[in-house]
C-alpha cells in the first residue's frame, strides 16, 4: 500500500471488522430463519423452538466478561483469532444434530466461541481509532448485526431449497477460515506493527494515545461502579429483550401467524434488517456530529417510533402494512441499538473497553438467551396467538427508555471524567 495514499489503514481495519461481524451473525442468525422446518423435523414445540435459539445465548452471555479479560490481557488479535476458528467448527458441527439435546449442546459451544469475540472488537477500534471517530467506527461495524441477520433469510431460502437446512451450517465454515487469515495478515493489536499504516496516520493515533488518561490500573469492579457502563447495561438488557425477540421470532411468525411460504418468509424477513443497517450507521453518526455531548438523545428519539412500528406491524390485518412497519421497526430498532452501543465508548478509556464492553454486551447476550424462550413461552400459553408476545416487547423497550434517560454524560474529557467517577 502506498504511504502516501490518502487511503487510511484504519479503513481496512473497519472493513474487515464488519465482514467478520456480518459472518458472525449469518452463522447465529440462520437459525432463527431455519427452526420452523427444523422444529418439522425434530416436532418441537414453540418453546422448545425457544430452546434452541435461547441455547446460543448461554455460551455467549457467559462468555462477554472473560472475553474482555482476555482481550486486555492477551491482545484483540488473539482473541479474535480464537474465537473466529471455535464458533466456525461448531456452526458446522450444528449441520450434524440428531435431536434436540444434541442440537442444545452444540448451541451452548457455538456460544461460547462467539462471546469471546465481541469485546476484542471494541478493543481494535480503540486500539485503530482516535476517540473522535470510535462513535462512527463502532456504527459501521455494529451495522453489521442489522445487515448479517438481513442476508441469513435469503441465504438460508437459497440454500435450504436446494439441499437442505443441514447443508446451511455446513456451508458456513469456509468464511471463518477467510475471516482469521485477514485478522492474522492485516490487523496487529498495535498499529506501529501494520506495514500498510502511514507515518501520518501513525502519528495522529499516538498523539490521541498521549492525551488519553491512563487508567490500566483501574479494577474490573470499579469499571463497572462507572454509571456510564452500568445504567447502559440496563438499558441495554430491556433493549435486547426487544431486540432479540424480534430477530429470532420474526421468521416463525411471518410463516405461523401471517401464512408466508418460504420465499416470501425470506425476502420479507431480510427487510428489517437491510432498513437497520441503514439506521445504525445514521444514528451512530448523529451520535458523533449532532449529538456528541447528549448521545442518549439518538437512543431516546430511535426506540418510541420503533415501538410503535412493533405494536402496528402484529395490529394490522393487511400484510402489505405489516411488511411496512415491520420494515421501519427494524430502522429504528437497529438505529436505537447503535446509537446505544456509543455511550459507552464514549465515557471510557481504550485501557479499559475490552472489560467495560464486555460487561456492557453481557446484558445484552443475557436478555438474548431470556428473550427466545420468554417469547415462545407466550406463544404456547396463547395457543399460536402473538399478541403477548409483540406487547412484551413493547414494554421492555419502554423501560430501556426510561433507563436511558436517567444516563448523565460529561461533556467534555470523557474519559478523565469516567476515572475520576472511579476514584
Amino acid at each position: 500500500m502506498n504511504r502516501n495514499s490518502a487511503w487510511k489503514h484504519r479503513n481496512t481495519v473497519i472493513i474487515i471488522l464488519f465482514i467478520i461481524w456480518v459472518t458472525a451473525y449469518l452463522d447465529r442468525m440462520v437459525m432463527a430463519t431455519a427452526i420452523p422446518y427444523i422444529a418439522d423435523e425434530f416436532n418441537l414445540t414453540p418453546l422448545a423452538m425457544g430452546g434452541v435459539m435461547s441455547a446460543f445465548f448461554v455460551g455467549y452471555a457467559l462468555f462477554q466478561i472473560p472475553g474482555g479479560l482476555l482481550a486486555d490481557k492477551f491482545g484483540a488479535q488473539k482473541v479474535m483469532l480464537t474465537g473466529i476458528a471455535w464458533w466456525s467448527v461448531f456452526t458446522a458441527v450444528t449441520g450434524m444434530a440428531s435431536n434436540l439435546a444434541h442440537m442444545l449442546i452444540v448451541r451452548v459451544a457455538f456460544g461460547v466461541g462467539e462471546g469471546i469475540f465481541p469485546a476484542a472488537s471494541y478493543r481494535t477500534i480503540s486500539n485503530w481509532f482516535p476517540h473522535k471517530d470510535r462513535g462512527t467506527a463502532t456504527g459501521l461495524m455494529m451495522s453489521s448485526n442489522a445487515f448479517g441477520p438481513a442476508l441469513a433469510p435469503l441465504f438460508v431460502v437459497a440454500i435450504m431449497a436446494a439441499w437442505g437446512w443441514r447443508m446451511v451450517f455446513y456451508s458456513l465454515f469456509i468464511p471463518g477460515v477467510i475471516m482469521c487469515l485477514l485478522i492474522w495478515r492485516l490487523i496487529p493489536d498495535n498499529p506501529a506493527h501494520s506495514k500498510g499504516i502511514s507515518q501520518a496516520e501513525l502519528a495522529e493515533l499516538q498523539a490521541d494515545q498521549t492525551a488519553q488518561v491512563e487508567t490500566s490500573h483501574v479494577s474490573f469492579w470499579e469499571i463497572i461502579k462507572v454509571p456510564a457502563v452500568w445504567r447502559t447495561f440496563v438499558s441495554f438488557f430491556f433493549f435486547d429483550i426487544t431486540l432479540w425477540g424480534f430477530l429470532s421470532w420474526l421468521p416463525s411468525y411471518l410463516v405461523k401467524a401471517r401464512g408466508f411460504e418460504l420465499t416470501k418468509m425470506g425476502i420479507t424477513a431480510s427487510l428489517p434488517f437491510f432498513a437497520g443497517t441503514a439506521g445504525i450507521i445514521l444514528f451512530c453518526w448523529l451520535s458523533d456530529t449532532r449529538f456528541a455531548h447528549n448521545r442518549k438523545i439518538p437512543v431516546i428519539m430511535t426506540q418510541i417510533p420503533g415501538a410503535i412500528c412493533l405494536y402496528l406491524t402484529y395490529a394490522v390485518a393487511d400484510p402489505s402494512l405489516a411488511i411496512a412497519f415491520e420494515t421501519l421497526g427494524g430502522f429504528f430498532l437497529f438505529g436505537a441499538f447503535g446509537a446505544l452501543m456509543a455511550l459507552p465508548m464514549s465515557a471510557i478509556s481504550s485501557a479499559i473497553t475490552g472489560r467495560a464492553m464486555g460487561f456492557v454486551n453481557m446484558a445484552g447476550q443475557t436478555a438474548g438467551f431470556l428473550s427466545p424462550i420468554l417469547i415462545g413461552y407466550l406463544v404456547q400459553l396463547s395457543g399460536g396467538s402473538f399478541g403477548t408476545s409483540f406487547a412484551c416487547l413493547v414494554g421492555a423497550t419502554v423501560l430501556s427508555v426510561l433507563v436511558t434517560m436517567t444516563i448523565k454524560e460529561q461533556a467534555a474529557e470523557p474519559e478523565a471524567a469516567a476515572v475520576e467517577e472511579i476514584a
